[in-house]
């Protein structure tokens, strides 16, 4: 299948660029916290923490994200985003100290597996006025520039940028500038997030995320919502992302009065559309995928996220984490979401049940396919790699057994 013209466009003005000797956007990191410095007019950053992060996330860019031209005026434009961020945000506190006196109490966090409803349960969440999400312009640019706040229409037209270079991603996971945001924006905004996994091939910077941990992120984490919070008030915020699984200790650590939603779905049936996601997101910076190596990152951390859920499920003695399984959410939203009030004790009135209403009739199910063979993974195995997790968790098997030589499609939901 030929790519979209926009794509199509980008590898030409690569490849010319490349005859050229035309290096693309300096990704280094002592000139890109200059650039800021520059932009902001402040003549240095308070806290240095993020550096350490910054340059390992750079050099893996430069030796093994093979990024194209765009890849890395993206790249650039991105860090000079953040850092610039950083330095608003330390602007703001100097201003204001008492931003940190903002008390997040009781945050509720949804994770689980990669595809298996969350984006479609944080949004009917969002909907709730008892509640806060995080907005996507709002994680992009948390702070207005000058007296006129464009922020939602900036943001609106970059995302209408992306979705034009990367369609696949805009029909696997759509997405708004007042759209419920990822956490994962939020920890990005220190380098130190696993969204950067996703969007370009940095194994060594991720393997070093792997073995720091995610505490210092995640106290960047609360700052973040603190800011927030003191712009547009209080309220019980509700945090999505697949990748909090993977970072409950610092959670935890942050947050001690939190509470956890895991949802469960059979991993057979999320496996390839995880990796088509990334593929997706990918394709746009790198001159070139490997798509069994996709494959691999993904069924590593589903296995990763499984044993996880496990673990703190045996260990739950406080009751804190709600169990949601997928097939029991596409089957009666609403009743889920009630079961789920009621755990945190929040009230689902009639009201509020009828915007979620109209919210599932006007939001179209997706109707994705992707063979689980192209990513290089044999399927007839991997039922065992999970056996463990869809025994304790009660998970019916959603997809069917293969048979040696199949082309089974998975039909995939977000």
């Amino acid at each position: 299948m030929m790519p979209p013209l926009p794509l199509r466009l980008l590898r030409a003005a690569d490849r010319a660029a490349t005859a050229m000797g035309v290096g693309g956007a300096n990704l280094e990191t002592d000139d890109l916290m200059q650039c800021a410095l520059k932009r902001m007019q402040i003549s240095a950053f308070r806290d240095r923490a993020f550096v350490p992060a910054l340059r390992r996330l750079l050099d893996s860019y430069e030796r093994e994200a093979d990024l194209n031209l765009f890849g890395r005026y993206a790249a650039r434009w991105d860090v000079l985003r953040c850092l610039t961020n950083l330095l608003r945000f330390e602007a703001e506190e100097a201003r204001a100290p008492e931003i940190f006196r903002e008390r997040i109490e009781r945050p509720i966090f949804i994770t689980g597996l990669p595809r298996s409803g969350t984006t479609l349960l944080h949004a009917l969440l969002a909907l709730d006025p008892a509640l806060r999400a995080p907005r996507c312009w709002q994680t992009m640019s948390p702070y207005p520039e000058g007296t006129k706040d464009d922020r939602r229409e900036t943001v609106e037209r970059q995302l209408r940028l992306f979705q034009r270079l990367a369609p696949n991603m805009a029909a696997m996971h759509p997405m708004a500038a007042n759209s419920p945001q990822e956490c994962t924006e939020i920890t990005a905004q220190i380098f130190q997030s696993l969204r950067y996994e996703m969007t370009y091939r940095v194994p060594s910077y991720q393997a070093w995320i792997d073995g720091h941990g995610h505490l210092p992120a995640y106290r960047f984490h609360k700052r973040f919502l603190q800011h927030l919070q003191h712009q547009g008030g209080g309220g019980r915020w509700v945090l999505k992302s697949p990748d909090h699984i993977h970072a409950l200790d610092a959670i935890e650590s942050v947050y001690p009065d939190c509470g956890l939603v895991f949802v469960h779905r059979d991993p057979l049936r999320v496996i390839a559309s995880a990796a088509k996601l990334t593929e997706a997101v990918r394709q746009p910076f790198a001159r070139g995928i490997e798509k069994v190596e996709l494959g691999v990152q993904a069924l590593a951390r589903l296995k990763e996220a499984a044993d996880t859920m496990l673990d703190a499920a045996k260990a739950d003695r406080s009751g804190r984490i709600f169990h949601l399984r997928y097939v029991d959410f596409a089957k009666d939203p609403l009743a889920s979401i009630d079961t789920m009030y009621r755990h945190f004790d929040l009230k689902l009135d009639s009201d509020l049940r009828g915007r979620m209403r109209g919210y599932l009739a006007e939001t179209p199910a997706p109707s994705n396919h992707y063979t689980i063979e192209e990513f290089g993974i044999d399927p007839r195995a991997l039922r065992g790699w999970f056996h463990d997790y869809l025994q304790y968790f009660g998970v019916a098997a959603e997809a069917p057994f293969w048979c040696a030589g199949e082309n089974v499609r998975i039909p995939i939901a977000a």
